[in-house]
């Protein structure tokens, strides 16, 4: 079986936590590091944007209505700390062959994040969210080949950060004002805008919700969906199963991110035993990779976070076995 992290981690120290992530994972990735100035989803995914200015204001990042060439001193950080951040992976992943993860904040989660020049969320326009969606496909197939001159063994895998879609499908996000919402957007437009990313490489969604719409996700052309079981509904639970069938990989989040640490019985069971009781065949059980529940940047140090890393190779014999047993 396979493990891998969801992206952020505590801490400042980007070379060391490279150096661990290449040992202690299977799957590999850049980590994302929120304590850093310009090390957030956000600006990452800000960072990548190649086609629109933005800048940093008080409440949040904020488009300006300029091309790349006018961005602003806050976008240049970013981009400049992204480019320190591939630096290091190039170097203490020389020689490196088999899949690499990059992550990315999801067109959705970005536009209900992002201001507008004259103010509210690009969600509120038709119009700017494409536009956004469209540079933002172009930066991650930008990043992605950067990625692979600086790694060549490496076989991309892209994860898709989507927090906030399943608020955008029901009508959920606040407006700038704060007494309405933005209009929902139905699963078809969901859909449109996520499949401009789903291109450049093997791509995971990621999203921590009771109900994660899985089925936007795989009409996008995601191959792997990521999800906290923990908080998984019926509903949701139903829809897995349907996308495990159909080949997707499921990305299960077993370990908490705060809290007690488990034993690796304890952190697999909920998996396991949701398995059996749906009828699942156990040959696609073994196929799960097993990650943290999210991201652990709210882990209280990063010897915590280790801990959790660790604990996921050792909870992924339990599942294997559990499968063979089966």
């Amino acid at each position: 079986m396979t493990t891998t992290g969801l992206g952020s981690l505590p801490g400042d120290d980007l070379r060391e936590w490279t150096k661990v992530l290449l040992d202690a994972v299977d799957i590999p990735y850049l980590a994302e590091l929120p304590a850093r100035p310009y090390g957030d989803m956000v600006s990452r995914a800000v960072a990548v944007l190649t086609e629109l200015a933005a800048d940093l204001q008080p409440v949040g990042w904020r488009l300006t209505g300029g091309s790349d060439p006018r961005a602003s001193l806050d976008q240049r950080r970013a981009r400049s700390l992204l480019a320190e951040d591939l630096d290091v992976l190039e170097e203490l992943a020389d020689g490196y062959t088999g899949p690499l993860k990059v992550q990315l904040t999801g067109p959705w989660t970005l536009a209900s994040t992002v201001e507008l020049p004259r103010g509210d969320k690009v969600l509120a326009d038709h119009g700017a969210r494409r536009d956004l969606a469209e540079a933002l496909a172009q930066g991650l197939s930008e990043h992605v080949a950067s990625v692979r001159r600086r790694v060549p063994g490496a076989e991309v895998v892209v994860q898709v950060d989507e927090p906030a879609l399943p608020a955008v499908l029901a009508g959920a996000v606040p407006t700038a004002s704060g007494w309405g919402k933005h209009r929902s957007v139905d699963g078809p437009g969901a859909v449109e805008l996520l499949s401009l990313l789903t291109t450049a490489a093997p791509t995971v969604v990621h999203c921590c919700a009771a109900r994660p719409p899985i089925e936007v996700f795989t009409k996008a052309g995601a191959s792997g969906i990521a999800v906290d079981i923990s908080l998984l509904n019926p509903a949701a639970w139903d829809q897995l199963a349907l996308a495990a069938e159909a080949g997707t990989t499921v990305y299960a989040g077993l370990i908490p991110t705060t809290g007690p640490i488990p034993d690796p019985e304890k952190a697999a069971d909920p998996l396991v035993r949701r398995w059996r009781e749906l009828g699942l065949d156990p040959e696609l059980l073994k196929q799960v990779v097993i990650t943290p529940a999210c991201g652990l940047a709210a882990s209280p140090s990063t010897a915590d976070a280790r801990q959790r890393l660790d604990l996921l190779r050792r909870t992924a014999d339990v599942v294997a076995e559990a499968a063979e047993n089966t």
